[in-house]
């Protein structure tokens, strides 16, 4: 299997995250790509590549050029008013509430605010080097996603940062750029084909679905930890069918706390059908593992094994696929349970 990955990646290295009113080490840290790279690297099965640069203008197809903008020089006007700092967090959000009939946002902000503006909430620090690695995930998954163009039925995109829950105009959840929304675009604008996105990470793709939620060429379809317990809350329910055109595009499979292998299998082989149904040209997988039974941060309970009979399942299909990481918060576990996913994806 073809995979593409990269170092840059390790330019975003956050100290410690704030969660739940307290101050922790992150959960979303280098090491979690390293050890995937590991894995993979040390399997014949996989030939490792770089990515080749794609430039901002895929990004700004799919997210407010303002963000883009701002996440390249936010760091460093940072600096200029808090010296030395290494992980940047909003210390004030930019609530409508604020300013709901007595001012306006200015297009010029002090950079403490204007962190606010652009950022949803405190897990997600950003490093002299988030930009330049939020960068390189988007460069892997459009490599990626050409290599499956070309003819490749299947190939593997190692993004670190993950994507899916930054919306067209926010970053956090982890997230910066949307990597697969970002790729899906890019399949429909360069093919006309459709694209279905499929998220399999314990954690609702809020920001994948809000972009594609009034689309009828994209369809997003989540398997996910309850939102009435899970992040992020907001979004993930199952009523949720999209919106205009996108109407009946968007699915969303709430699942229960303790969800085992063959209870997640059942819910993937129901939505596989409606991906059939949807008849897209690719899919994009949003690969998380963090329904994994050990996972610090969700209470799925998905083994090893089970995460090669998703791969199989989702093979079945016999449609090209892209697969990119997102979510898996067990470093011991996280290369071993990418790699089943990987080597199920190849066999039906």
């Amino acid at each position: 299997m073809f995979v593409v990955a990269s170092d840059r990646h390790r330019g975003h290295a956050p100290l410690a995250e704030i969660e739940s009113s307290g101050l922790q080490p992150p959960f979303e840290h280098p090491g979690r790509a390293d050890e995937i790279h590991r894995v993979l690297s040390g399997d014949d099965t996989f030939t490792i590549a770089e990515p080749t640069r794609w430039g901002a203008e895929p990004i700004e197809a799919v997210h407010d050029p303002g963000l883009v903008r701002f996440l390249e020089r936010a760091w460093a006007d940072y600096q200029v008013t808090h010296p030395g700092t290494h992980d940047v967090v909003p210390d004030v959000f930019a609530m409508p509430g604020l300013l709901d009939g007595v001012g306006r946002l200015s297009d010029e902000l002090p950079i403490d605010f204007e962190l606010g503006r652009w950022c949803f909430e405190t897990t997600t620090p950003m490093t002299a080097g988030t930009y330049d690695a939020a960068r390189s995930a988007i460069d892997i998954a459009l490599t990626t996603t050409a290599t499956v163009l070309d003819g490749e039925p299947v190939a593997y995109g190692l993004c670190r940062p993950p994507g899916h829950h930054a919306p067209m105009g926010l970053y956090g959840g982890y997230c910066f750029f949307n990597n697969a929304a970002v790729a899906a675009h890019h399949v429909v604008s360069t093919t006309g084909s459709k694209v279905t996105i499929l998220d399999v990470d314990y954690h609702h793709g809020n920001g994948t679905q809000q972009i594609f939620y009034g689309r009828d060429d994209v369809q997003y379809v989540s398997l996910h930890g309850d939102p009435a317990r899970a992040y992020p809350y907001v979004t993930g329910f199952a009523e949720e069918r999209g919106a205009g055109r996108g109407t009946g595009s968007n699915l969303n499979v709430p699942l229960a706390a303790g969800t085992d292998d063959d209870r997640y299998l059942v819910a993937l082989a129901g939505v596989l059908e409606q991906i059939a149904a949807f008849e897209p040209g690719v899919v994009i997988v949003s690969l998380g593992v963090d329904a994994y039974h050990n996972d610090p941060i969700s209470d799925l309970g998905i083994t090893t094994e089970g995460f090669g009979r998703q791969g199989s399942l989702v093979a079945g299909l016999g449609l090209p696929t892209v697969i990119l990481q997102e979510g898996g918060y067990d470093v011991a576990a996280i290369g071993a349970n990418v790699a089943a996913f990987l080597l199920g994806s190849t066999r039906q």
